[in-house]
């Protein structure tokens, strides 16, 4: 039996009437892009995902149209006017899929926190079972009230808390449909297969952070969801494509960028390191402009730019010099912006990518070190608004966000730790190059240590 083609089909018709404003919470910008940016993008990057199919709202087809023109998508195929209902837009998705059988994955777009895990593994799931849906479970008590009296208490075991994407075996989902034409009380595919006993739904587990943006409170939520959020390293990532590609790490003369150095070489790269003790210094946007042109002209070309590059130095601010402090920020901060900046010229040629380095410290202010957590903070921020920059260049950059690692700057500020309790740099160093060979951007990569 041929491969089953897999359909992405996120709705986006909806008015927004429980959002209460001018425009529907579709086209509302979180993060630098509109929520169905977001969204189209999960499934642009998923590689289970062979077409998407998207349902929009007739009278907003034109700023459809314009989001559609500025990004680069290249799995979208239809963009088709919805229905009144959920269940109708649903429905006009599904029907304009012509091939005999396929999987198909129906998906709010108010639901721009999918992730890819969730995706694969309901395209798993499918291989199986003919109908998919994701939950998790309730962590509160639901009560069932009547003119404000509870009169029924059921168990919380048996609850869970039903999110999106959906998924079936075409067939199926278009039999139960057609079941359901005059039934106009349903706004769930999945419950139209239980109602009509067409098929088991199997469960596959969702995540909390698939929240569903319905209310104008929910955009505040998003929005810093946005910018915490993370991906763990691409452990599935093959280091081939490493092979004769051109590197360049600032502080790659010890610690973290050393690893990547001695990793990178083993894997056929051309190596370049810099650091202070090679007569570079990342403070000066000069130094860093002469030291990429003295490797691009001996290479002709750069395909990556890291800056592991960075001190960490503890004291509280009143009781610290201002000038130590003014050091830490441009080091830890202003050299990553003299590090971009300069690397763009030569990344535009070769649609390259750049990799920065948070700390676990970037999501909360540490006492003691604010000027290093702060400028963590930065760090990532910085790579969240240059993603979306560079996206027009096909530039790339990401920020690893190791946990406590076993780095000689950490020893001298912290000194003797317990043994196995720190992650060592060679993993960090693994999980740099890997990320570097994604198609990811503007994302936070963690680094954690294997559990035992």
């Amino acid at each position: 039996m041929d491969k089953l083609k897999n359909y992405g089909i996120i709705l986006a018709s909806g008015t927004g009437s429980r959002y209460n404003t001018d425009i529907p919470k579709q086209f509302v910008k979180i993060a630098g892009k509109t929520v169905m940016e977001h969204t189209i993008e999960v499934f642009e990057a998923a590689a289970d995902i062979d077409e998407i199919i998207l349902v929009i709202n007739p009278d907003y087809r034109h700023i459809a149209e314009d989001l559609l023109l500025k990004n680069n998508y290249k799995k979208i195929t239809k963009l088709l006017n919805g229905g009144d209902t959920r269940k109708e837009s649903s429905y006009i998705a599904i029907s304009s899929i012509e091939d005999v059988e396929a999987n198909v994955l129906i998906h709010d777009c108010a639901r721009p926190f999918l992730s890819q895990r969730i995706i694969n593994d309901c395209v798993e799931a499918l291989k199986t079972y003919n109908a998919v849906d994701v939950a998790i479970p309730s962590a509160d008590t639901i009560v069932k009230v009547k003119d404000k009296v509870i009169y029924s208490i059921p168990n919380r075991a048996e609850l869970q808390r039903g999110q999106t994407p959906q998924c079936f075996k075409l067939s199926l989902i278009k039999k139960a449909h057609e079941l359901s034409r005059n039934d106009g009380n349903f706004t769930d595919d999945c419950g139209l297969i239980v109602k009509y006993d067409l098929s088991d739904v199997y469960v596959v587990d969702g995540e909390g952070e698939n929240i569903k943006i319905t209310y104008p409170e929910d955009i505040f939520m998003a929005d810093r969801l946005f910018q915490l959020r993370s991906v763990l390293c691409p452990d599935e990532q093959s280091l081939n494509g490493i092979k004769d590609k051109v590197i360049v790490i600032f502080g790659g003369t010890s610690g973290i960028g050393k690893c990547i150095e001695d990793l990178a070489l083993e894997c056929g790269a051309k190596v370049f390191s810099a650091s202070t003790r090679t007569g570079c210094d990342i403070t000066s946007f000069d130094s860093v402009c002469k030291f990429l042109e003295n490797v691009n002209s001996q290479c002709g070309k750069i395909d990556y730019v890291i800056n592991s590059a960075g001190i960490l130095k503890m004291g509280k601010l009143l009781e610290r010099d201002i000038e130590d402090i003014k050091n830490d920020i441009n080091v830890n901060y202003i050299g990553s912006i003299n590090v971009v900046k300069a690397s763009i010229p030569y990344l535009q040629k070769t649609k390259g990518a750049v990799l920065l380095f948070a700390s676990s410290s970037y999501t909360r202010g540490r006492a003691l070190y604010s000027t290093y957590s702060s400028t963590k903070a930065g760090i990532v921020n910085l790579s969240q608004a240059l993603a979306e920059e560079l996206a027009a260049d096909d530039i790339r950059i990401n920020v690893i966000n190791p946990e406590r690692t076993a780095t000689p700057m950490r020893f001298k500020a912290f000194g003797k730790e317990p043994e196995g309790s720190l992650l060592q740099p060679e993993v960090v160093a693994e999980a740099s190059l890997k990320t570097l060979l994604t198609n990811l951007t503007g994302q936070v990569i963690d680094v954690r240590r294997k559990a035992k």
